[in-house]
């Protein structure tokens, strides 16, 4: 019903607006009502003696009345007539019948039974996330070793072998805290024909614990506290010599840093790595040979010293391709009168899972030690190996 009385409306907005004069009538009833079709039952109807149907349907007659006011009135807007209409094709009869789809039931499939226990536990288990992240990586290898004549450490070239442990345990929380520590252990012996006294000796002879609290400043930097201590394993020998030239916590360094740490990080993730500034920083060094005091920057029957200065450290990783990788290590620490630094670099290159091959180059730079004729306060340290290697 509210169908047939909005489609009464509309006729009879028209037939009032047809009764307007032609130039006057308002454009968007010719837009919205042309083309007018002539039908000949209106016609019918209004000449017919005997008025069959009048009254029968008011919508009707009215929707009539509405289109012979049209055809008297303006003929202009008649341009169809119902005549035409039917040459064009008969309106279906059959469409408001409705479609019934032919349905066939082939099997019917019974729902599945699903068990339940009749105790359902209620109790919700929530774990708390995992801030720490863990790895490590270590290498068993045989080597071709240089040592410079005056390396503080002792040792000479020769072939040799080396063993290597890294362990790394980060703590991340992803709330401005990160906390990082890596600890580094080398150890390596050699057996020179030449040495007539020691039958074996270390060439390569490192504890060391790098430990950094950081709280994010901006979105790469953290203010920090650096711990640095480092040792070594056993003692440090030169062939033909039964002098001792270093050993276990002689020395040891404890190094305390306050300043900034960047985090590198590119999007490729070919470089990684931090590098720490620290204006503050303090050293304490000890060595329990009193005979090795002098060797290491103490004054003569003086087991430790206390250094106040500034300080950089920087540990980055270039990963040159899928083979080829590059670690390279930087400290140098000053306290206005002495200076010490280090650089180590490694390139490995992986020849399979377990394969690996190292060059190892460390040039040292420490004005606390014996000057020497030809590199002065400069020492240098090389070698290369091949050998297995495993990461996890």
């Amino acid at each position: 019903m509210r169908k047939v009385a909005l489609l009464f409306a509309a006729f009879w907005t028209l037939s009032a607006s047809a009764a307007q004069p032609k130039d006057t009538l308002d454009g968007r009833y010719f837009r919205l009502f042309a083309p007018v079709t002539f039908y000949h039952n209106v016609a019918n109807k209004s000449l017919s003696i005997q008025p069959d149907s009048a009254g029968q349907d008011p919508v009707a007659d009215a929707i009539d009345e509405a289109l012979l006011h049209i055809y008297l009135n303006r003929p202009d807007l008649v341009n169809t007539t119902e005549s035409e209409l039917q040459q064009t094709g008969n309106i279906r009869k059959d469409v408001d019948q409705p479609i019934k789809n032919q349905v066939k039931l082939v099997e019917k499939v019974e729902s599945p039974v699903i068990d339940t226990p009749d105790d359902v536990p209620t109790t919700i288990l929530v774990q708390k996330p995992d801030f720490w992240t863990k790895k490590g990586d270590g290498y068993l290898q045989f080597m071709q070793n240089y040592v410079s004549g005056n390396w503080y450490k002792g040792g000479e070239s020769n072939y040799s072998m080396v063993g290597s442990l890294t362990l790394e345990a980060n703590y991340d929380n992803r709330n401005k805290w990160k906390w990082d520590n890596k600890l580094e252990m080398k150890l390596g012996f050699l057996r020179s024909r030449t040495d007539s006294i020691h039958k074996f000796k270390s060439n390569e002879d490192l504890i060391r614990l790098t430990s950094k609290v950081g709280l994010q400043a901006a979105k790469n930097w953290y203010y920090t506290l650096q711990v640095l201590a480092y040792s070594q394993f056993t003692q440090g020998l030169k062939s033909n010599d039964r002098n001792v030239y270093s050993d276990f916590m002689s020395p040891f360094n404890l190094n305390f840093g306050l300043g900034m740490d960047y985090k590198l990080a590119t999007k490729d993730k070919k470089w990684s790595g931090t590098v720490n500034l620290s204006p503050l920083a303090i050293n304490y060094r000890y060595v329990d040979r009193l005979d090795l005091a002098t060797s290491y920057g103490l004054k003569e029957g003086r087991h430790s010293l206390v250094d106040f200065g500034s300080q950089l450290t920087a540990d980055v990783t270039w990963k040159i391709n899928d083979v080829i990788t590059w670690k390279s290590r930087l400290y140098a620490f000053t306290s206005y009168k002495r200076t010490e630094i280090e650089w180590e670099n490694t390139f490995a290159l992986r020849v399979s899972k377990y394969i690996s091959a190292n060059l190892f180059f460390f040039p040292r730079f420490d004005d606390t030690g014996t000057k020497d004729d030809d590199l002065g306060y400069l020492q240098f340290k090389e070698y290369s190996s091949i050998g297995f290697s495993y990461g996890f």
